[in-house]
C-alpha cells in the first residue's frame, strides 16, 4: 500500500524565525540572557542576571546582584553590561577600568583633592561567558539613576543656568582624573552621563561608557605624538565630537571641546549643526567656523535672548573655555 504524503504542517506549528534585534546605531544585538544565569568574574566572584533595563550600540545592561540564592529583584544594586565576545568597544573599556577606576585609586584622589565626590565608577569585576554555544565578554558595575540626555528632553530640552554650571564642575573634575591616569574619554554625551541611584547620590553625576577611550600616553608616561588617523576620523558623537576627533587626533583639549558643546545645548536647547548630522565632514566645518568665531556661535544658539554672561562662569570653566579658542 502506498504511502500517504506527509501533510504540511499547520500555521500553529510552524516556528518562525526570530527577528534580529538592531540597535539604535544599526548594530545587530544577540539575544537576551535568561533571567537567573550565572556568571563567574575573573576572580571567581558570581553575578546573578536579573531583567535588561537597557540596551546600548553593541550590547546589553542586565540588574545583578552577587546573591546567587534569590532572584534579583528592582532593588538590585549591581549592573552587568554585556556585549559579544568579538566586539572591540566592551575590550577597551573593562581595559581602561582595570587601569583606571580601582577603588582604592580613586578614594586616594578623593583625599587628595579633597572632593565629597568623583564622578568615576569603581571597577568591580568582569570576566567571559558562554550562553547558547556563543561567547559574551561581560562588565560589573554599580547602579546608577536616571542619564542626564533623558532628564534634558524631559525638562523640556534645557536646564537652568546653575544646573549646567553644577555639572560642568562636576564632569571637569572627572576628565581630571582620566587625563592624569593617562586616559581620553572621546564620547562625553547626556546618554553617558547619570545621576547616581543611592542614597545621598541622587544630584552627583557619573561619567560612563569608556569604549572610545584612549591613551594619549605611552607606558613611560611619555606623550604621544599629536597624529590624524583617517580610521578613526569622526569617532564619538557627531554632535559634540571635538575638532581633533573629526580628524582622527583624540585629545585632552577634545574633551574638554566636547563638554563645551553639551553645556552650550543644555543652556540653549540645540547646536547650529544638529541637522547636518548626516554629513560628518560638513559638521566639522561648521565647528571650525563658528570655533573661530564665537560671538556668531553665541548669537546663533541664543537668538532672542543675550548668552550667559562669562562674569556668571566658574573661573576655571571660563578659562578652560578661553583656551579651546586661542
Amino acid at each position: 500500500m502506498p504511502r500517504r504524503p506527509a501533510e504540511p504542517a499547520s500555521g500553529a506549528d510552524l516556528e518562525l524565525p526570530k527577528k534580529p534585534r538592531i540597535a539604535a546605531n544599526g548594530n545587530k544585538l544577540p539575544d537576551q540572557i535568561r533571567e537567573g544565569e550565572i556568571l563567574t568574574d575573573i576572580t571567581k566572584n558570581q553575578w546573578k542576571l536579573g531583567k535588561s533595563i537597557g540596551v546600548g550600540g553593541f550590547g546589553e545592561i542586565y540588574l545583578a546582584s552577587s546573591n546567587t540564592c534569590r532572584a534579583v529583584g528592582s532593588d538590585a544594586q549591581h549592573v552587568v553590561k554585556v556585549e559579544p565576545h568579538k566586539n572591540g568597544p566592551l575590550f577597551v573599556e573593562i581595559n581602561c577600568y582595570l587601569r583606571i577606576a580601582k577603588p582604592l585609586m580613586i578614594e586616594e584622589w578623593k583625599k587628595k583633592r579633597r572632593l565629597k565626590h568623583l564622578g568615576v565608577s569603581a571597577y568591580i569585576g568582569s570576566g567571559s561567558h558562554v550562553y547558547k554555544n556563543d561567547k559574551y565578554r561581560f562588565l560589573v558595575l554599580k547602579r546608577f539613576g536616571q542619564d542626564l540626555g533623558k532628564l534634558f528632553l524631559q525638562n523640556g530640552k534645557k536646564f537652568h543656568l546653575k544646573t549646567a554650571f553644577c555639572l560642568g564642575i562636576q564632569i571637569l573634575d572627572i576628565l581630571e582624573y582620566i587625563h592624569s591616569h593617562g586616559y581620553i574619554h572621546a564620547d562625553i554625551k547626556g546618554s553617558n552621563l547619570l545621576l547616581g541611584h543611592q542614597k545621598g547620590t541622587e544630584n552627583c553625576v557619573y561619567l560612563l561608557d569608556f569604549g572610545l577611550a584612549c591613551r594619549y600616553t605611552d607606558r613611560n608616561g611619555v606623550h604621544k605624538e599629536y597624529r590624524c588617523d583617517e580610521r578613526k576620523a569622526h569617532d564619538g558623537t557627531l554632535e559634540y565630537t571635538s575638532r581633533d576627533a573629526h580628524i582622527g587626533a583624540h585629545s585632552r583639549r577634545g574633551d574638554l571641546e566636547i563638554l563645551g558643546y553639551n553645556m552650550l545645548q543644555w543652556l540653549c536647547g540645540s547646536l547650529p549643526w544638529e541637522d547636518s548630522i548626516a554629513y560628518p565632514e560638513y559638521v566639522h566645518i561648521q565647528k571650525k567656523n563658528f570655533m573661530s568665531n564665537i560671538p556668531l556661535l553665541m548669537r546663533r544658539c541664543f537668538p532672542n535672548s543675550e548668552p550667559p554672561s562669562k562674569c556668571s562662569l566658574p573661573e576655571h570653566i571660563i578659562s578652560s573655555i578661553s583656551w579651546l579658542t586661542m
